[in-house]
């Protein structure tokens, strides 16, 4: 006798889940791979992901770590070694103290923005996020049944987030936080330190929390990133090794915490994770002692943007963001087509080159702009500005 199924609105795709679009830059890496596998030679643009391997001492310390068989569980919170040296890490680097209590470490900034949003959220909170941004964001915030408020950003600002146009959005309807990146993706753009510093006071104003996403922080060009921690204490901020270290698909970032979020963030992370993988923490922990390699990938990628900077408005792509730093080109492409997602297919599909459509970043003006990565070897760049330069005529 065959049971008739009397389920269906009970398994439907939950409203939460279905809300979430696509990644788009994954969704060409993709299809790009496909191409690959069937013989094609792809120049990949599209994903912010060094080409270059994670630090040979990182590398060291994993094997080290296989041979002794110290793969376990560690605590929810991370490795103390490793929280106590990302603690010293702060003191080198920005004269900022920061206690090693106060640090978790994450599987990736993704799994510390799940964290801190958690922690820092009720559902329903709106949390304001720069556009053009990272589109992870804005997915993650709705994930979570919280609204993100995207603030649009252009020339008048150098395309960076400001304590105006924070304070303008909390006015119209109250804001629970902000969420502000330096280097930002796709764009490039610092928050200088005066605007940071402005940005942090009015928070502290309004009440609302600061989200500080400094995983780019390293890659910069002429001046250095400043943390938001040098002008809020009570700054949350997100940072991870997949960038600066090279050390993507490793999956290990970390999280600096107000005192009071700390025990908050324990059982969720101990829940959600139980921890970070043990093998990238001990790879971690080595990379932030091998600054040399880290800095020959920086110089690496400093000649690629100086490639692009003087080759792209030699094809007519004269509109260029501020590249202040991270290995992104946002690049206006209005001049040749009015829909870069069919600009993006169509120049992997005549032309090998991948590159990430503007919509994936700003839904309302991505249409006219692009996102390169430079973050590849310097013959890989410049192959695919060689066929982009063929390319561009024929449109």
């Amino acid at each position: 006798m065959t049971v008739p199924d009397r389920r269906p609105a009970l398994t439907a795709p939950s409203r939460r889940a279905l809300a979430v679009p696509p990644f788009l830059a994954m969704e060409v890496m993709r299809d790009a791979r496909v191409r690959v596998a069937a013989g094609e030679t792809i120049r990949h643009l599209e994903v912010g992901q060094p080409s270059a391997p994670a630090p040979k001492a990182a590398a060291e310390a994993a094997m080290r770590m296989i041979a002794a068989g110290d793969v376990g569980y560690t605590e929810a919170l991370g490795r103390p070694s490793l929280r106590a040296r990302i603690a010293r890490h702060y003191r080198e680097t920005y004269d900022v103290a920061v206690a090693p209590e106060r640090v978790v470490v994450t599987t990736g900034s993704s799994g510390g923005f799940a964290l801190a949003f958690l922690a820092a959220f009720e559902p329903g909170a709106r949390v304001a996020i720069p556009s053009p941004g990272y589109p992870a964001y804005r997915a993650i915030l709705t994930a979570l049944d919280l609204t993100p408020v995207e603030l649009a950003t252009g020339p008048a600002s150098r395309w960076a987030l400001t304590a105006e146009m924070v304070a303008a959005a909390h006015a119209e309807a109250p804001l629970a936080g902000v969420l502000a990146m330096s280097p930002a993706n796709p764009t490039g753009v610092m928050t200088l330190a005066p605007d940071l510093a402005d940005l942090a006071e009015t928070c502290r104003r309004l009440g609302i929390w600061l989200v500080s996403d400094e995983i780019y922080h390293g890659l910069t060009y002429e001046t250095p990133a400043a943390t938001a921690l040098a002008f809020d204490d009570d700054a949350i901020v997100v940072n991870s090794f997949s960038k600066y270290y090279a050390m993507t698909g490793w999956r290990v970032g970390w999280l600096v915490l107000p005192e009071r979020l700390v025990r908050v963030v324990e059982p969720l992370a101990q829940n959600l994770f139980i921890s970070a993988p043990t093998l990238s923490q001990g790879a971690a922990e080595a990379a932030l002692d091998d600054r040399e390699t880290c800095e020959a990938y920086r110089q690496a990628y400093a000649v690629n943007r100086a490639m692009l900077l003087e080759r792209l408005p030699r094809m007519g792509l004269n509109e260029i963001l501020p590249l202040d730093g991270a290995f992104y080109a946002y690049v206006g492409v209005g001049r040749f087509s009015n829909d870069s997602t069919a600009f993006a297919k169509a120049l992997l599909a005549e032309a090998g080159v991948a590159l990430t459509p503007g919509v994936d970043f700003d839904r309302e003006r991505g249409h006219a702009y692009v996102r390169m990565s430079f973050a590849g070897a310097e013959a890989d760049i410049a192959d695919a500005l060689d066929r982009i330069a063929r390319w561009l005529p024929k449109r």
